[in-house]
């Protein structure tokens, strides 16, 4: 996602070194679950979700009419314990509390290079040389933070993640570096379970080794089987794979995927590449699964390893979610280009895996027009999650202005929220990218990250009244 450091490349800092490129949507004729009713081509404008946004006077965030924000948290804080909020707030779960309001879990993407590390108590400390983690906040029903600590750390680059139906939160971690390497004293590179609300199942950490060890990036699991689907965010060849875990106990609750199960990676005959797909609505039947020979990545990374038939590759797979209204996973590739591996550029990817039918779908697709265009309206979609009143959301970490997008019923692309703090200058402007977007239990609160300077937002407002 955004800054790591050296295993993986985030869409800013590969433009720095590449020549900006304009972007059109286009969406697929029939997306059956991100939309309740049949949508069109994918177009944009200020008459549709939720009307144009408005510009907000103190200049942090700008949302449509009848919306409003609070800010949850910050980093840098000093929190009672005397420790300050660690930075690069990443991805992150919201799960329902009893007196109505929410918990949240955010992960810290901090390297040793980190502005603000993670700090925990030595009981809940992976490797003490590890500066990632992770922070529960405690919200309230009327959306103000009472309580904020860490239930992670010594962890390395938590980028994403995902929520267990057993309500617990998979962070990822987004780095294949060994003990030894960057002064780190164990392996990284795992999935690490916490619980959102009891703090003494987060003393003395797991790794979650059987289902692998390379750069994670996001989870999703699906409820009725138990099978979880992972994004690897990798950004050079070999590309990244897509993978799912046959769990030994599936549904087994809190630290049932301790017990193992068998890793295995997509494999699409005649595709090994999933960026030379640049028409929405294509769809692959026959998606097969082989077996990864060693998760562990003991002396060849995972999507390096010798497979009985070819994976299946993406460029920067990142974002993952589980849809429950079609029982299908949905996962993002942020973009593509061709200097460094994928056969055609992009700038991002919305695919659809189909359990059932065993299809893979390609159900937005945001491609290059003219390399010479101006900046790109939308580009590099990132964390994405479903809305509960129909479509789909998705974090922006792209060129120029960062969003969180927004779908309609129809299939059109609408502008959510835009970040408005410049981390740059009037003459050259640089957002923070936008993360870890999800929905309190009873619909009525977004919950967003900003990466840089790490801003946690609780949005509310008319979100029935899309158009």
């Amino acid at each position: 996602m955004s800054e790591l450091e050296s295993s993986s490349l985030s869409r800013r800092q590969f433009v720095g070194r590449a020549a900006a490129a304009g972007v059109a949507i286009s969406l697929a004729g029939s997306v059956e679950a991100l939309y309740t009713a049949q949508p069109a081509l994918g177009t944009s404008g200020p008459k549709i979700g939720y009307g144009p946004l408005i510009e907000d006077p103190d200049g942090m965030l700008d949302l449509p009419h009848g919306f409003s924000y609070k800010i949850l948290s910050r980093e840098g804080t000093v929190r009672p314990d005397g420790l300050q909020t660690p930075s690069r707030f990443d991805g992150m779960g919201a799960f329902a509390d009893r007196d109505g309001g929410a918990r949240l879990v955010r992960n810290h993407e901090c390297s040793p290079t980190a502005a603000i590390k993670v700090v925990a108590p030595a009981e809940r400390t992976y490797d003490p040389a590890g500066a990632g983690g992770t922070s529960t906040l405690v919200v309230n029903r009327h959306n103000a933070a009472t309580q904020e600590f860490v239930s992670l750390g010594g962890t390395a680059i938590n980028c994403s993640g995902g929520i267990t139906p057993w309500r617990t939160w998979l962070t990822c971690e987004e780095t294949e570096l060994k003990a030894g390497e960057s002064g780190y004293t164990k392996d990284h590179g795992f999935i690490f379970e916490v619980d959102p609300y009891d703090d003494r199942r987060n003393v003395n950490p797991t790794p979650l080794k059987p289902m692998g060890r390379f750069q994670h990036e996001a989870v999703a699991i699906d409820p009725s089987t138990g099978i979880v689907y992972e994004t690897e965010d990798a950004f050079v060849a070999p590309l990244g794979g897509f993978y799912r875990f046959l769990p030994n106990r599936p549904r087994g609750g809190w630290g049932s995927l301790r017990a193992g199960g068998e890793l295995q990676a997509m494999h699409i005959p005649d595709l090994p590449d999933l960026s030379v797909v640049q028409e929405a609505g294509t769809l692959f039947h026959g998606v097969q699964w082989v077996k990864v020979p060693d998760p562990l990545a003991t002396t060849e990374s995972v999507r390096a390893q010798d497979y009985a038939k070819p994976i299946t590759g993406g460029y920067k797979l990142e974002g993952c979610w589980w849809g429950t209204r079609d029982r299908c996973v949905y996962f993002v590739s942020s973009f593509a280009r061709t200097e460094l591996g994928p056969k055609v550029n992009h700038d991002g990817q919305v695919w659809r895996y189909d359990p059932r039918k065993q299809t893979l779908r390609l159900e937005v697709i945001f491609t290059r027009p003219s390399p010479g265009s101006d900046d790109p309206e939308f580009d590099a979609p990132d964390n994405i999650t479903m809305s509960p009143y129909g479509g789909l959301m998705m974090c922006e970490d792209g060129l120029g202005e960062q969003h969180i997008l927004g779908t309609t019923e129809d299939g059109q692309v609408f502008k959510f929220a835009r970040n408005r703090v410049n981390n740059g200058t009037p003459e050259d402007p640089e957002y923070g990218e936008l993360a870890g977007a999800g929905f309190s239990a009873d619909g009525r609160t977004m919950f967003f990250n900003v990466y840089n300077p790490g801003i946690t937002y609780a949005i509310t407002g008319p979100w029935r009244r899309r158009r």
